[in-house]
Parts: structure tokens; sequence; C-alpha cells
């Protein structure tokens, strides 16, 4: 009867449902039962006074918005604004307005120290992982409002022990109380961690010779907290005074009364804290002067994704929150990696992994130029398999030139179509084919402009002297393959990564490898995604995606359809992507034989960190094969690309850092990675498109 309740007043109607959730879910206490009215009431709406528009979502239900996120586009850095409008926020202000008086007091948590997750009870699904108890965050919380509750009736107030909600909990689930106590515990001693702005604001004033105390609100004993204080990093504060030791707490101003009469009446206190009621208030009342520090997980709210899934989700928003908002400035670029790029080259490197260990993949090739920050993302993350990947030369360029002989559609629709009614000249075509030295190639006026109308004649004259455009490309075969025969040598299976989108860089590496150059290693296509709805060609790639030949992360025909749909290479989409992906790398040319004009040796292969994109025609020459790597230009904004990948290393660094004991929280599905993006394409991509203006790629082949 219950469950039939249930589904009636909440899951009937999909927009009550979202509006019953966003209150409910989270909620204890008095909000909890508040949440279960507001149900009420959007029932009475939609059924009594007939406000239909209560049962439907809203599309921004679907896909967030979030209104500071336009706003961002035109004004900085996320960080920089929230320096900007909390002027106090920095660590000179901070210490500075706390340095007169003569006790400092710090709430613990949220202020000294933070979870990496949104919010504090989501520590509570690890928790119920490591007991194997199902729903236990709800009965987690539960017990504890419980608990609450009998400590009011007894002795009139609502401070409690873990040891006694643990009581509650043993006899609910029969988890002996004890472990479930050492279990919780250690997860919050791994877990916790400094909050790098407080603890320099705190050791700062140490070195001032202040006298600190500590102040919370807790169930966890003083024992204990002292334990967590030292493992974060914070020492020789003079005491702490946790409400459930004393039955009394900062939400009622007791506990402020109780720590005042342990001090010289004639002393300053100044108390620091996240909560504007008990941490504020009520010490103004106690007679504490405050100095109020905003809880970054709130101040964040309009800004991160929620539409993930709960534990992913909360990690992501924790770990962002935390950093963003810890007193340092950070560029747009920097930015732009850490909060838009991380999850996802993170998520897309454990996906890799996982599927090359499934299938026996003894290499992994990650393509230039997107495969840069992701191999160095997946051998920090697994440093024992540096032996499998390689970081290896590819284009859409070299591709089609090499493939020219196979592929004669996919020749002449890149090198030909894609290019007509933008203002290349046939000069400018043949230059970019490495046909323009071949004498009577084609038979046009060279200067002439390339349009819809003569663009069928150029093909026509090229496939007339095909004898001779194969005779220019044929070197170039034969120094791929010495290339890759090197690479794949002693490897059977293989997979090429790349972010996408068709999928025709690895498809073409592919079908070189097996059935052209005959080098005996079979290769499978991972990209991030694959082309969608919104593409010319949405089927392209489905028959080699549904035979496994290509394998997608982010989405595809077969999973994550909302993104399918969502995704708009038309409204620069794939660019976005790829700018996460960018590479101080300049882009890569061709394979030729032999030694090269202007050729400088390879050492250990290292090609780029230019400053800008001017340098142009760079080449390697391979010495142990005879052959030469040719290089083009570098894209523009070399520093922010650097700033790009930092930020991306940074995301994976600290994640990986929380959560390295925790092997599951590093299986993030395409649909979470993906989420952080669709809020930066909020309110029309606004923000999106003012980084974009900051890079120049070049999605076309030149």
């Amino acid at each position: 009867m219950r469950l039939i309740l249930y589904n009636f007043l909440v899951n009937k109607h999909a927009g009550i449902a979202v509006r019953y959730h966003k209150m409910h879910d989270d909620a204890t206490g008095a909000k909890k039962i508040f949440s279960w009215l507001y149900l009420l009431g959007l029932n009475f709406a939609y059924y009594v006074l007939h406000v239909r528009s209560i049962g439907k979502k809203k599309d921004a239900e679907i896909y967030e918005e979030k209104n500071c996120i336009a706003n961002q586009a035109f004004k900085g850095s996320e960080s920089e604004l929230h320096l900007k409008s909390h002027p106090n926020l920095s660590i000179d202000a901070f210490v500075e307005q706390l340095a007169g008086y003569d006790i400092i007091s710090f709430d613990i948590f949220d202020t000294l120290i933070f979870r990496p997750f949104s919010s504090p009870t989501d520590l509570f699904y690890l928790l119920g992982e490591k007991l194997n108890i199902m729903n236990f965050k709800d009965i987690r919380m539960q017990q504890e409002w419980l608990t609450r509750q009998e400590s009011y009736k007894q002795y009139g107030h609502y401070e409690v022990t873990l040891q006694e909600i643990w009581k509650r909990i043993e006899y609910e689930v029969g988890i002996v109380a004890e472990k479930g106590m050492y279990t919780e515990q250690q997860l919050e001693l791994s877990l916790c961690y400094a909050n790098h702005f407080m603890h320099k604001v705190f050791q700062r004033l140490q070195q001032m010779g202040k006298t600190i105390i500590i102040i919370s609100d807790m169930y966890l004993s003083k024992k204990f907290l002292n334990r967590l204080l030292r493992n974060c990093g914070y020492d020789g504060y003079e005491r702490l005074y946790v409400s459930c030791e004393y039955g009394k707490n900062k939400g009622t101003g007791e506990l402020f009364q109780l720590v005042k009469k342990d001090f010289q009446a004639d002393m300053r206190f100044i108390h620091v804290g996240d909560n504007e009621k008990s941490d504020i208030k009520m010490a103004d009342r106690a007679g504490f002067s405050t100095l109020y520090y905003p809880n970054v997980n709130r101040m964040a709210l309009s800004m991160r994704p929620y539409d993930m899934s709960a534990i992913v989700g909360g990690a992501y928003r924790g770990i962002v929150d935390n950093h963003i908002y810890k007193g340092d400035i950070y560029s747009m670029e920097y930015e732009y990696g850490y909060i838009y790029g991380g999850l996802f080259v993170l998520g897309y490197c454990k996906f890799i992994h996982d599927y090359s260990i499934r299938h026996g993949i003894d290499k992994l090739l990650f393509l230039s130029r997107d495969g840069d920050i992701l191999k160095k993302v997946y051998d920090y993350l697994y440093p024992n398999e540096c032996n499998r990947t390689e970081y290896v030369y590819w284009s859409r360029k070299a591709a089609t030139k090499l493939m020219a002989e196979e592929d004669k559609h996919d020749f002449f629709r890149r090198f030909i179509y894609h290019k007509v009614n933008q203002g290349y000249t046939i000069a400018d075509v043949l230059k970019t084919m490495e046909l323009k030295d071949t004498s009577n190639i084609a038979s046009m006026e060279l200067e002439e402009e390339l349009t819809d109308n003569n663009a069928d004649i150029l093909r026509k004259h090229i496939e007339e002297n095909w004898v001779k455009v194969r005779g220019v490309y044929i070197s170039q075969q034969s120094a791929a393959k010495r290339y890759y025969a090197d690479i794949l040598s002693g490897s059977s299976r293989a997979v090429a990564v790349d972010i996408g989108w068709a999928g025709s860089g690895a498809l073409a590496l592919s079908h070189l490898v097996e059935k052209v150059w005959n080098i005996p290693c079979e290769i499978t296509g991972i990209i991030a995604g694959t082309n969608t709805v919104h593409n010319a060609e949405a089927d392209a790639s489905e028959p080699f995606l549904q035979s496994g030949k290509l394998v997608a992360y982010l989405y595809s025909q077969s999973h994550n359809r909302d993104i399918l749909k969502k995704h708009n290479p038309n409204k620069d989409y794939n660019v976005f992507w790829e700018l996460l992906l960018s590479s101080t790398t300049p882009q890569f040319s061709g394979f030729y034989e032999g030694r090269r004009k202007k050729t400088q040796d390879n050492k250990k292969m290292q090609v780029g960190n230019k400053s800008e994109n001017s340098v142009c025609d760079e080449a390697v020459y391979l010495s142990q094969l005879d052959i030469t790597l040719q290089f083009g230009k570098y894209d523009v904004n070399q520093e922010g690309i650097r700033e790009i990948q930092t930020g991306i290393l940074d995301f994976v660094r600290e994640y990986h850092e929380h959560f390295k004991e925790f092997p599951y929280m590093f299986r993030i599905s395409g649909r979470d990675a993906y989420a952080p993006m669709l809020v930066a394409a909020s309110h029309g991509e606004k923000y999106l498109k003012s980084m974009e203006k900051r890079f120049g790629l070049e999605i076309n082949v030149n």
C-alpha cells in the first residue's frame, strides 16, 4: 500500500517527481517533514487547482541551465570572479581581520577540513558499500535523526555521540556497533583533508603566536577529532570543544558561553565558520566577533552540474569546489581543463584501460595530437603499463594521403569537396595534396578559386593522372609502414585512441596495418564520441560500432542517446571537445623516406612547445628507420594549451589522491563525463564560444 501511494503521489507525473526530489533528497529533520507537506501541496495544486504545468518537466530540467556560466564568459575565470566578489577571502586579508583578537576560534568541517564531496553525507555511500548494506546513506541519516530525538526527550538537547548512533544502527541492520564505528572513522581519516586556504591562514596565525581554539558541533569524539585534525596537518591549537562531549552546541549558543568561561573575561574572541546561524548569528549573540567563511559548495550551486550519478557527481563537485575556491586565481584556460575536462579525461582513460584488460590488448596507440594529454594521464594512472603505451603520429591529412588508393571517395571528399567555396585556389588545394610540383596534374588555371562549379573538373583531371598521384604517395606508404611496423613489433592486438568523431583515423590505421602493410596486429579504434544526428553522415561508423571494430565512450547510437541528440557539430561541439585535448605539439603532415631538407635528428622525439603558430615545416629524422616525420604549424595560444593540460592533470591527480583506495570511484560513465560540458553549454554556448575565441583549431585537412 505504501509503494502504491508513493508511486501515485511522486512518480505519476515527472514534474512533481523532479520538484519533490529537489526538496526531499538529502533533507533531514524538519526539512524532511516539510518536503512531505510540499509533496501533498504539489498534488493538491495539480488535481484540485488543475495547475497541470506542475506535472511537466521543463526543457531546462532535462539539460541544466546555469545562469552564472553565461555571465562568466565575459568577466573572467571563476576563481578570479570569486575573489573579486569576496575580497576578504585572500589569505592576507583574512589573516589581517583575525590578527587583532586574543582568541581565534575555528569550526572544523567545511572550514578547516573538507571531505571530497559536495554533500558531507555522501561519505555514507562509501560506508554502505564497505558494510555491504543497501540504501545505507538514508539509514545512517535517519538513525542519527532518531537518536537526536531520543536525546532531546531524555536530556533536553539534541547532542549525540557516534556510539549512540551506531547502537541504533546495530539494532536496525545487524552490524556490530564497534565495527560500524571503526569503519566510519577510518573512512573519515582516509577521505578528509585540509582546506588549503584555511590551512595557510592557520599557519600564519600560529607564526604570529596567536591562541587558536576549535569549536565543533559534532557526534565524533574529541579524541578522534584531535587525531583527524593532526592527520590533516592541524596541530598546536590550544583547545578543542566538541558539542557531544558537553551536551551543548553552537546552534543554541551554549557552547560558545561555555568556552568563554575557560578564558579571562577581558579577552577578545572571534569565531570563523561556514554556517550563518550557528557559526555567525549564535556566536555573535554569545559575545564573539565573527568572520564568515562561505561554504564553497553552496557558492558553487549556480555553476556545477547536478544531473549526474549520485556518488561520482558528489565527488566531482566537491573536488572542483574545494579547489577553485581555495583562494588562488587561475586562468580561464586552466579552469576549462580542470572543471570541464578533468573528469572526462579521467573517465576516458579508465574506460580505455578496462577495455584493454578485458580484450587482451598489448599495445595502446594514442594518436597525435588528441592523444597527448590522454597518454600523460594514462601513464600517471597506470605507471606499470608504460611499456604498453605509445604516442604515435597520425592525422587526417596523413591518413587521407595514405588511403588514397584504398578510398578515393574520402580522398576527394576531404581534399576537394570540403574546401569548395571557402576561398581556396586550385593551387592551394594541390599544394595541400602535395601535387603542386607534379607537372600537368591539373590543366586548370591555378589561381582560380575552387567552387562547386569546378570541383568535379579538378577531380577528373587528378583521376586522369592517377599514376602520378600514386607515385607521389608510394614512398610515404613505405615510410609509414616502417614506422608502424617498428612500433607494433611483437604486438598482436592494439587499440588506436582518438577523440572521434566518425572514427575514420583509427579505422584508416587499422585498414592499412592489417590489409595493406600486412603487419600481424589487429587494431580496434577507441573514440570518445561518434557522429551524431546533426551530421550529414550520421550513420557512417555504425557498422564498425556494431561489430566492435570501433568503441565509443561518451555516447553512440546504442547508448546515451540524449547526448547523441544534444551534441551538435554545427554549433562547434566537436571543437569544444577537441580544445580539451589540444596539444602543444605541431600538426603532423606525413611520413617520408630518407632525410629531408631542414630536418633535425631525433633524440627523444620531442617536437613542439613553440610559443606561436607561425613556425612551420619542422621535421624529425628517425635514423634507425631512415624516415622523416614532417610537421606543420603550431596552434595559437600555446600557453593556453599548456594551461588546459595542467588543469586536467591537476584534477586527475587530486581525484586519484582522494579516491585511490576506492577503485570503483574511477568507473565514470560517459554520461557523467559529459555532464560538466552540458552545463558549460548553458545559454547558447556563450561560455564555450568565449573559450573557442582564445584558440584557433583547424578541423579540415590542410
